[in-house]
């Protein structure tokens, strides 16, 4: 097990990479939503496992209730990109997408899954194709599945496979503005060591 630690230049030389990845993933979902979606990033942290919720200020929303759509990133380079928002949020999404009116019924339709599936889908192809540019490692999603879990089992999950090689995570937070409002949906994108790596070496053979 390794210890991944960061100087704070080089936090910031890879933030690069991730706000380039989330602008391109914002200009997709913007055309996706047919111009109501926008993504920035929100926050970058590296904390030991057991203190990421209070580093990402997550720490009052391990017991809420979210939606999730998670993408794995395939190929030797790995990692997760999870996709999560609450049942309001989520609900809204999918009836915008849709095209119809919000969905009272307490469980999500096929349809609606079908709908934030797809979302997660085009986000991490736009995400993963500037970030495979960047590194100059084929970078491919996974198909994505939809579950519902508590925000604790979110970050436990998305950090899981991260946390078996280091005692110190790095998590990019991004957040989603909706018709210019900030809405409470957020993506997480993990990277796995080797995946880590590969930015850092891209980050010093540009400089």
């Amino acid at each position: 097990m390794t210890n991944t630690k960061m100087l704070e230049p080089e936090l910031q030389a890879l933030a690069q990479f991730f706000a380039a990845a989330t602008q391109h993933a914002s200009i997709a979902m913007c055309q996706w939503t047919r111009g109501h979606m926008t993504l920035s990033v929100d926050e970058i942290c590296v904390a030991p496992v057991e203190n990421l919720a209070k580093c990402m200020n997550l720490d009052t929303e391990l017991m809420t209730p979210v939606a999730m759509v998670v993408v794995d990133v395939q190929g030797h380079c790995g990692g997760q990109l999870i996709l999560a928002f609450d049942e309001t949020h989520g609900r809204r999404l999918a009836a915008s997408l849709l095209g119809r009116e919000l969905n009272g019924d307490p469980q999500w339709s096929d349809l609606e899954k079908s709908a934030v599936m797809e979302t997660g889908n085009i986000l991490s192809s736009a995400y993963l194709n500037e970030m495979t540019r960047l590194t100059d490692r084929p970078l491919q999603p996974s198909a994505p599945y939809f579950c519902q879990d508590f925000g604790g089992s979110v970050l436990q999950q998305a950090v899981a496979a991260q946390a078996m090689l280091s005692d110190r995570i790095l998590v990019c937070r991004t957040q989603f503005q909706f018709d210019q409002e900030q809405v409470n949906w957020n993506v997480f994108f993990v990277p796995q060591e080797t995946l880590l790596r590969a930015m850092q070496e891209s980050v010093c053979s540009a400089n």
